[in-house]
């Protein structure tokens, strides 16, 4: 039973298979019957075929990022390495697959591949992990009422019963099964069904009931063009037969199923059919036919075997071949990546470098037009206050001539009426010296004064600050002859603005060289000049 699981198991998985390589085809969901028979015997004679053209699929759909058909050629790679015997390979596709179908939360690819991992894991023996992944597989189908599912759920838990002689469990599951195909009106899950009910009886010795099932089963599979099952449910008639006594029926049976078996190429139920039958000749104590018999199912079965392995050799050698070769892909599209990151990193360095140098000549340039504006500004302003200032100097200047100019006239008054009042004209000389007086008042006049102190101050404001650090203690008439002397006032014009004599001027400057400190043979207004 266990090898007709596994062959059922395949041609159910090729059948997804060919739907999704029609899928990326383009070509009509429903695809014509006999193409699907012709893929499905290519399928059980070179699985390699259909692992590469999986493994294509796999590839672009991951080019493609299109998860949902990533994970389907995952579970039907799976279901081909289980049904080549490799079972850490399939269960490592299904985890794959599982991963998937819980991120894309699609319930029915998800339960479908749970039940496959049911079988891989009883596969293994591990009969406690299998159940579990069954539950879970039915919990999801209830939850999207798919019938099928749950008839196909169903029929492997009671199957795992079956195994266990827990006979009443599996009829209930097989039970529940049958109603849920039958539902759905899905023939090829009631066969196998039926299948499964007859061997159940069979185990217990109910072989009219057995022989009912698997009646009932063999006309559902002959209506659905299942030859391959249809073998096995015969030949399984044709032991009820022998067990029963019937060994004549017993061998017609069998007949029909070695000659069904040889129209299909079905090496495993030749070399079946020839057990069976050399089993019936010993019965009828026939032991020459029956080791004939023997013989023909033990060459098939070697011959099988021996094929089986080359299958499988040749199945691993692909795989080696298909792994080496995206090991490569792989080792090359990283080898591209990294090239195409260095590119990119390298025209990002270009860039900020180009951009770091365009920012750096912007900077430059604008602070070039500043420091050019500045520059004009300040030069703008030094010449307002080179202007100003020489205007300031004009006025100084025109201001001091003017002074001097009247302190010249008034001085030649003053003269003119000393000269009058020695003449000693008495009606006169009162007058003449009120007049005088008034002279001199104005000849030295505070106001202008004032003013003078004031434009240069502004002219010279350095000068009085260092001025300062010479000597303190100097009088408001000290600071007016140092500002005639930087002048550079001639004598005779300073002794006209003060409207004193030279004489009176000497002695005054004589005074503030010893307030300056300056040694003798200095020059005063060298000294003056260099403050």
């Amino acid at each position: 039973m266990i090898a007709v699981d596994c062959k059922f198991y395949l041609k159910t998985g090729f059948l997804s298979l060919i739907c999704l390589f029609l899928l990326f085809k383009a070509a009509a969901r429903d695809a014509p019957g006999q193409e699907l028979k012709h893929t499905l015997e290519l399928s059980n004679r070179f699985p390699d075929s259909a692992f590469i053209l999986l493994r294509k699929l796999h590839h672009k759909a991951l080019m493609d990022n299109d998860k949902r058909t990533i994970g389907v050629c995952l579970q039907q790679m799976g279901k081909i390495c289980y049904a080549q015997g490799h079972y850490a390979q399939s269960l490592e596709y299904h985890q794959q697959a599982d991963k998937l179908f819980r991120q894309l939360e699609d319930k029915n690819l998800l339960a479908d591949n749970l039940n496959d991992m049911g079988v891989v894991y009883y596969q293994n023996f591990n009969k406690k992990t299998s159940r579990k992944q069954y539950d879970q597989a039915l919990k999801l189908y209830k939850m999207t009422s798919n019938k099928v599912g749950l008839g196909e759920t169903y029929g492997h838990i009671g199957h795992l019963y079956e195994k266990q002689q827990r006979y009443d469990s599996a009829f209930y599951y097989q039970r529940h099964a049958l109603y849920e195909y039958q539902q759905a009106g899905y023939k090829q899950g009631v066969a196998k069904i039926y299948e499964n009910l007859g061997s159940i009886h069979e185990d217990l010795v109910h072989y009219d009931s057995a022989r009912y099932y698997f009646d009932a089963s063999l006309i559902l599979y002959k209506a659905v063009n299942n030859e391959v099952s249809s073998i096995e449910v015969i030949n399984n008639l044709g032991d009820i037969m022998r067990k029963t006594g019937d060994y004549q029926q017993g061998l017609k049976f069998t007949r029909k199923a070695l000659s069904l078996s040889i129209a299909t190429k079905n090496e495993y139920q030749q070399a079946s059919a020839y057990r069976d039958i050399a089993k019936a000749f010993n019965l009828l104590n026939q032991n020459d036919s029956a080791y004939y018999y023997m013989e023909l199912s033990r060459k098939h079965l070697l011959h099988l075997y021996s094929d089986e392995s080359n299958k499988q050799m040749s199945f691993l050698q692909i795989i080696y071949n298909i792994d080496k070769k995206n090991d490569e892909i792989a080792a090359l599209e990283n080898s591209r990546k990294i090239n195409l990151i260095i590119s990119i990193a390298v025209v990002v360095v270009i860039l900020l470098l180009i951009v770091m140098g365009l920012l750096t000549i912007s900077r430059q340039r604008l602070k070039l037009r500043e420091n050019k504006a500045i520059a004009e500004k300040n030069e703008q302003l030094n010449r307002a206050q080179q202007e100003q200032l020489e205007h300031k100097s004009r006025e100084l200047t025109t201001h001091t001539l003017q002074v001097i100019q009247h302190n010249n006239f008034l001085d030649s008054m003053r003269n003119k009426l000393d000269l009058m009042i020695k003449e000693d004209k008495r009606d006169q000389k009162r007058q003449l010296l009120q007049l005088v007086r008034q002279i001199n008042q104005n000849i030295n006049h505070d106001q202008q004064w004032k003013d003078f102190t004031q434009v240069f101050e502004q002219l010279h404001q350095s000068f009085f600050d260092n001025l300062k650090t010479h000597c303190e203690d100097l009088t408001v008439n000290d600071i007016r002859l140092i500002a005639l002397l930087k002048m550079n006032m001639s004598s005779k014009d300073m002794a006209v603005i003060f409207g004193i004599s030279q004489d009176s001027l000497r002695v005054a400057r004589y005074r503030l060289r010893k307030k300056l400190n300056i040694s003798q043979g200095d020059n005063l207004s060298t000294f003056i000049q260099t403050i």
